[in-house]
Formats: structure tokens, sequence, C-alpha cells
């Protein structure tokens, strides 16, 4: 079988289900497992990754809001490929390849391809694109063996939490400038983690937030998981937000409980490393009860700014 997949999160799924030989293309943004590197790329974006976050938002918004595509699809290096199947998505505009774009392309190719359209919502239903996808393939037994290993890594931080006596309150943040929620799975990972997310909702799709809904929540644990980002580049924008006197103000940073994850790894692909997200997750919020698996990195700690003493008349 030979396999395109337009999304890291699909290339992830197809690479965990022992079928990384039959991948014949992905996108400019798969980077994992590494060894998919060099494989061609059928996809390029518009959008400026190496911008300023408020830029990189405006230019999003712009295009939504117009006819101009965020991805574009290269229908002559696909059309070279010759595909059995692709592994697209309709979950996110900003994410991919526009689902009706691929249906068209796929329908003018010669030998007209399987398409699996992936689009979860939550953990269990990236759990069933796992199996959708290894249906897809003929690896069904195999792609349950997968969801089930997951499944029981899930149930075993799960089974942890019976211990707490009591659950942080988390704000896991998406994007920083302008503040996102996190939503779809995130705030599942939040609540089987041992916490407790106090803006977005499971099941729904991230939505813009603002420094002072944030301050009105006031959690006791933030988490910066920009998506699209490394920590690296997430950083830069945690020192912007730092001098805002509402984030300031925070009881989370009063506290000094303030976590950086890998988003663009982790928290955003909707694939088999979601556990891994999870267990990252857990270990920060709980380091005593969850130990970190081996293989895996740490939430990075991030230091408080130092208080402004106030002046006095």
């Amino acid at each position: 079988m030979r396999i395109v997949s337009l999304l890291p999160s699909a290339t992830e799924i197809v690479c965990s289900l022992g079928l990384e030989a039959d991948l014949v293309g992905i996108t400019h943004e798969c980077d994992y497992p590494p060894s998919v590197h060099g494989l061609p790329a059928v996809t390029t974006t518009a959008i400026p990754h190496d911008a300023a976050s408020h830029d990189i938002d405006a230019a999003v918004r712009e295009r939504l809001a117009g006819t101009r595509a965020l991805y574009s699809l290269d229908v002559a290096r696909l059309a070279a490929l010759a595909p059995d199947l692709i592994v697209t998505q309709a979950l996110c505009d900003v994410c991919a390849v526009a689902d009706v774009e691929v249906r068209a392309a796929a329908a003018a190719l010669a030998r007209v391809p399987r398409v699996v359209n992936l689009e979860p919502f939550t953990l269990d239903e990236v759990f069933d694109c796992i199996s959708a996808v290894g249906a897809a393939a003929g690896v069904g037994e195999r792609a349950a063996t997968v969801v089930a290993g997951l499944q029981a890594r899930v149930a075993a931080v799960v089974a942890r939490n019976q211990a707490l006596a009591a659950r942080p309150r988390v704000a896991l943040l998406e994007w920083l400038d302008p503040p996102f929620g996190c939503g779809h799975w995130s705030p599942e990972l939040v609540a089987m983690a041992g916490g407790e997310e106090v803006l977005g909702r499971a099941g729904q799709a991230s939505t813009t937030s603002s420094w002072a809904e944030l301050a009105a929540a006031d959690p006791d644990v933030l988490v910066f998981a920009c998506c699209g980002f490394d920590p690296a580049r997430t950083r830069v924008d945690i020192e912007l937000v730092m001098r805002e006197p509402a984030v300031r103000a925070l009881r989370a940073v009063r506290d000094g409980r303030l976590w950086l994850v890998d988003g663009n790894q982790y928290f955003s692909r909707p694939g088999p490393r979601l556990v891994d997200s999870l267990e990252i997750l857990a270990h920060a919020l709980h380091p005593a009860l969850h130990p970190l698996p081996a293989g895996l990195p740490a939430a990075e700690a991030i230091a408080a700014p130092p208080v402004t003493p106030t002046a006095h008349a």
C-alpha cells in the first residue's frame, strides 16, 4: 500500500501502526519519527511561522475570513506518488490542507485512492482515528493492540490520581498573543493528569481569551503549550506575557507554578503522543505521584518574574 499523510499526527499514527515503509508522501511539517525526514512533501503553507505571534494570528484570521488558502497541496507531486490511501483531516483549517481540496485532488487522480478523514475532538476519538487508519490500511488487529496499550497507560495515570487529596486549578494556554484557552482533548488531559482546567472546555474548539478572563479565573498553575511552537519559540512569548500586570498578579505566578511544555510535538498533535503529553503533565502537576516515563522530556519550570517593590509616599 502507498500512503500519503497530510498532517503530522497522521504520519505518527501511520508509523505507530508499523506502516512507515508504506509512506510515500508527507507534509512539510511532518517531523516525527525523525526517520520520515527525506520523504517527499506534498504541502506548503502561507503562514509566516517566523513572524511575531500577533502577526501570525492576524494573518490566519485574515485568510480564514477570506478565500485565500492557508495550506497548498502540490497536486502534481501527489499524482506522481500514486497513493492508494490518503490520510487527511477536517478538524482545523489552520492545521492542514482543506478536506474539500484533498477530496477534489484525489478524485482527479488516474487511480482514485481511498481518503480517510480524521476529525477528533476528544482523546477517545483520537483512539478511534488510530483504529480507522488501521482498518483502512488492512492492519485492524495491530491498531487494536496499539490502542489498547495507549488506553492502559491512560488508565494507570487516572488510577494513581485516586490518591489525590486536592486538584490544582490549571490554565493550559495554546497561544499567547492573543491568549487562547485550550480546547478539544487538552482539558481532558488536564483532568486526567489530576488538575481542573479553568478556561478550556473538553470536546470544544479552543477560543480566544483575554488576560482579564485569565485573571478572573486566577489558576493555581499555568501551563504554556503553544500550538505549533517548540519551547524555545514559546519562551519568546512568555517573556512578553510576563510584562502584563494581570499576568504578574496571578496566583500561579506569585507561587511560581509555571510550566512550559512542547505544544508542537505533544499537546497539539492528535495522535499517539497525546498519551505522552498526559504523562508529562501529570508528572509536572504531581511529581511525587506520577513518575516521568523514560525518554519523555519533563515540563520546564519557568521562573516567575521578580516582584517590583511598591513605592511609598
